[in-house]
């Protein structure tokens, strides 16, 4: 391992959620810092993933799991990888990735969670509610699989009680996260709860205002209320 003083800014401003500076600390130190540079690979991974910039963060996160040098770091960027994966449509290098990760029992429910939302992607929505089954049996906690079952058997019109109870659990869990605060105002529309869908769906737009799916819910809410 590298001299971990060397890094311990870069690290605190990351623990700190400040990605942006933590990222131009990481990329400003000189080749003469003493620094690994599969160690500092794989905290400019992070940040790139942290700030969305994803083919960035693959250039450093492959680079990690090619190394063999820690495996508990090989894991953890594989899982990064497999999502960032299957976010770019890139589903058969998701799944290739998530594979190799359930062999190893890496994070068993985040992984049943992440082939459960490549499935979705994939319109294989009998698979897709099977994996955010088998997650919750393993996690029954897990905020992920609660949010996606949720939010998937609203747009399949099915079981809309269990998916309520699913996506409050999920804002539960996780208040301030805008896409489970979308999928609980998108299941109270399709129960016809218009004023707690405005009111979720909103919240969720505060919490990520560029969304395109979010506008798309609220614009179909306006309509079914200007009726």
């Amino acid at each position: 391992m590298a001299d971990s003083n060397v890094l311990k800014e870069g690290i605190i401003l990351y623990n700190q959620k400040k990605y942006s500076d933590a990222l131009a600390f990481f990329l400003s130190l000189p080749e003469n810092s003493g620094v690994d540079n599969i160690e500092l690979a794989y905290f400019i991974g992070l940040c790139y993933a942290k700030l969305e910039r994803y083919e960035d963060a693959l250039l450093y996160l492959e680079q990690v799991v090619t190394s063999g040098a820690d495996y508990d770091r090989i894991l953890q960027c594989r899982f990064l990888l497999a999502v960032i994966y299957a976010i770019s449509g890139r589903r058969r290098l998701a799944d290739f990735e998530l594979n190799k990760l359930l062999e190893t029992g890496y994070k068993t429910a985040s992984v049943y969670a992440a082939i459960a939302y490549v499935s979705w992607e994939q319109k294989d929505t009998e698979k897709c509610i099977e994996y955010y089954k088998k997650s919750l049996s393993t996690d029954p906690e897990n905020k992920t699989a609660l949010n996606g079952i949720g939010y998937v058997l609203a747009c399949q019109d099915k079981d809309l009680t269990q998916a309520l109870g699913y996506c409050k659990k999920a804002v539960d869990y996780s208040p301030d996260s805008g896409a489970c605060l979308d999928s609980l105002g998108w299941v109270y529309y399709k129960l016809g709860l218009y004023a707690e869908s405005r009111k979720n769906l909103e919240k969720a737009l505060k919490k990520m205002p560029d969304n395109p799916e979010i506008k798309e819910h609220l614009r179909l809410l306006d309509e079914a209320t200007s009726k």
